[in-house]
């Protein structure tokens, strides 16, 4: 059987004589100094309050629209896309063509258009919505 050589010890060791610092003690101290300070772990920052105001939501089984003092919110199954209101150029709705649900689009100030559709259940609901969005939306982007 080969013999196998001893473990190492901790760490790298000293320096080849090569390498060495050559003002250096001949013994140098390898362990890291203790810090000067305690560090401080990172705090939490708490999520911004956003102002009080009215709100619109509607929603059905995959989709939702928010509409509140910090912008547009669509989630449609599970993606969610949030709009503020300095990058809206405008906000857009109407009722689907079979009268069945609630479209609303956000036209960004780049010239793009995203829509999203919630279903309104029951269809007397869409007829409740339009008054309150159309509300909340004049609060926030008065015309004119």
């Amino acid at each position: 059987m080969t013999q196998q050589p001893p473990p190492p010890g901790p760490g790298f060791g000293p320096p080849p004589p090569q390498y060495a610092p050559q003002n250096a003690p001949a013994q140098p101290p390898y362990a890291p100094a203790p810090p000067a300070y305690v560090p401080v772990p990172p705090q939490p920052v708490p999520p911004q309050p956003v102002p009080a105001g009215p709100e619109f939501l509607a929603v059905d089984k995959r989709n939702a629209v928010v509409v509140d003092a910090s912008g547009v919110v669509f989630e449609m199954s599970a993606f969610t896309m949030e709009f503020r209101w300095p990058e809206i150029q405008g906000v857009h709705y109407k009722a689907s063509p079979d009268g069945k649900a609630l479209m609303v689009a956000v036209v960004h100030i780049d010239g793009r258009f995203y829509e999203c559709v919630v279903e309104a259940r029951p269809r007397a609901r869409l007829q409740e919505w339009f008054p309150q969005l159309a509300w909340v939306l004049g609060h926030y982007r008065p015309v004119g």
